[in-house]
């Protein structure tokens, strides 16, 4: 059933933006964003996905959606802020449309491909990111009153973009698609998602064997075809395993140890796994120095080389030092003097010294977070495995309700393969 009307705030603020709603509270990685014609929408990924708060700086391009979004008034109210009449308003926004679901959804899929916390630690299966790109594909060109091609400089509007670089896995889908060993609402999911991508290829000029090989397949309207396995499907980044690792140090006395924190928005996606205890230290004594030994556990999809992944240590609230990492199995470590004072021998009656220690790539990271950023980062790892659960089983599928994610669905069914 869609939500009752509701009441939704409209100001103008002092530098022109039209503000509709409230903003979500939380960090980055709580909101799920999309750049649309003239706006910015953002959901919280944590609460209900019902109406977005919106950021408009262009309210004539906005037009095209706000009224299909949030129905006539607010649409009205928008166009009369950015005018000055008046500076604020609060008026009855429309239940949530078709078009709303579909934002809502496309912006949350948009989040997972950035902010999914896959760990092997935790149990929470990778999205195929193929797989999710496809799907977003085809959700963008659904959402297509959205965005605004004439101006170009929406960056969410990549329907194509993403056909061109995930068709490889087409042939993945299709057979996917063609399987009779299937619940129904996922084979009713799987059409509309390639009969949208046949569509966007086809406006845009996309080829290509994928292309043609799913254009053949969708003219013999879903043919009998072999039973598939998901779990063998989609088989990659099978057979990962923890390794032990050796010493960094050989010998030496240990001060202290201990967990750092892992904060998902000082790397890139696909570097660590997103474990809250992921990352741990030891303090040693080594002869008369004292060193540091830091070692992450890697996601699945950690690059090879070249990446200057560090650890940010601080001693006893100082100044911060960096440890280069690099990647050993499944491991980044690194090692690196540690500036404590050593005048004592720390003896075990002894307080021993407050270290802290973070990962963040250099270049990309915006700096530490909240202290309470902990909490998020647990809330989201619970919504992750709530949604693989939901995935796990067959549910109802239609245009406004469409359930988990193919790649959810996908990663579910991997589950006891991967852990």
């Amino acid at each position: 059933m869609p939500e009752a009307s509701m009441d939704t705030h409209v100001t103008r603020a002092e530098d022109g933006t039209v503000r509709v709603g409230d903003e979500p509270a939380g960090p980055a990685f709580t909101r799920a964003v999309l750049d649309v014609a003239g706006a910015v929408l953002t959901w919280p990924v944590l609460g209900a996905q019902g109406l977005p708060a919106a950021q408009v700086h262009d309210a004539g391009r906005a037009q095209q959606w706000l009224w299909a979004l949030y129905g006539e008034r607010v649409a009205a109210a928008v166009h009369g802020c950015e005018a000055g009449v008046p500076a604020g308003v609060t008026v009855a926004a429309a239940e949530v449309t078709t078009l709303a679901g579909g934002a809502a959804r496309l912006a949350f899929g948009h989040w997972a491909a950035r902010w999914w916390p896959t760990s092997y630690m935790d149990g929470i299966t990778k999205l195929e990111p193929d797989v999710l790109g496809l799907e977003l594909a085809a959700l963008t060109h659904q959402c297509h009153q959205l965005f605004d091609t004439a101006f170009g400089d929406q960056p969410d509007d990549c329907a194509a973009e993403l056909i061109a670089e995930y068709q490889a896995a087409l042939d993945l889908l299709v057979r996917w698609w063609l399987a009779p060993a299937q619940p129904t609402d996922t084979a009713h999911h799987l059409d509309s998602v390639l009969r949208l991508i046949d569509d966007v290829a086809d406006s845009a000029g996309l080829g290509g064997p994928s292309l043609r090989h799913l254009r053949a397949s969708l003219d013999q309207r879903r043919p009998v075809g072999t039973s598939v396995d998901l779990g063998t499907l989609f088989a990659r980044h099978r057979g990962y395993a923890l390794a032990a690792g050796d010493p960094l140090v050989a010998g030496g006395r240990v001060i202290t140890r201990g967990s750092g924190s892992n904060d998902w928005r000082r790397y890139p996606p696909g570097f660590v796994d997103a474990a809250e205890d992921a990352v741990s230290w030891t303090a040693r004594a080594v002869g008369a120095r004292r060193r540091i030994e830091v070692e992450v556990v890697a996601d699945v999809a950690a690059p090879a080389a070249g990446a200057p992944l560090v650890a940010e240590v601080r001693v006893d609230g100082g100044r911060a030092a960096r440890v280069p990492l690099v990647l050993r199995d499944d491991l980044w470590t690194g090692h690196a003097d540690l500036d404590l004072d050593v005048g004592q021998d720390l003896p075990s009656a002894a307080m021993p010294p407050r270290i802290e220690v973070a990962v963040l790539f250099p270049g990309f990271d915006p700096g530490p977070g909240a202290p309470g950023d902990a909490a998020h980062r647990d809330a989201v790892r619970a919504l992750a495995r709530q949604r693989l659960a939901a995935a796990a089983r067959p549910s109802p599928y239609d245009d406004t309700h469409p359930g988990p994610f193919l790649a959810e669905i996908a990663a579910a069914a991997a589950v006891e393969e991967d852990f």
